[in-house]
């Protein structure tokens, strides 16, 4: 049973640093592309970062370039999320992801809330 199980988050302040974890079992990811996409109250899921199966690329969308870093450890079955100058706008759920066919694979997230 492929299970993504996400730890890291919590309260924290405006301008802290936080890094999110996400753990894979049930089966090897490594060579599968990872990422992490968030959620805030009442709003839609959007995507964060990305990185390639053996951490060679990452993808990130405007909004969090610059701020937001992924990397992971193929050897433990980690992928991470690093975030810098957390902003109160950053509060949401974050969930680890991996694309599959015919369902992706999803965590049961992490709550971050930044205060200001």
């Amino acid at each position: 049973q492929v299970r993504l199980v996400e730890s890291g988050g919590g309260l924290m302040q405006r301008g802290d640093s936080l890094r999110l974890s996400c753990a894979a079992s049930g089966r090897t990811f490594s060579g599968s592309i990872m990422g992490w996409f968030r959620q805030a109250s009442g709003k839609e899921r959007e995507f964060v970062a990305a990185i390639s199966g053996y951490g060679d690329r990452t993808y990130y969308p405007g909004s969090v370039k610059g701020r937001f870093t992924i990397s992971r450890d193929n050897a433990k079955s980690t992928v991470y999320l690093q975030i810098d100058n957390l902003k109160p706008e950053d509060t949401a759920v974050y969930y680890c992801n991996v694309p599959a066919i015919p369902r992706d694979y999803w965590g049961q997230g992490t709550q971050v809330t930044v205060s200001s």
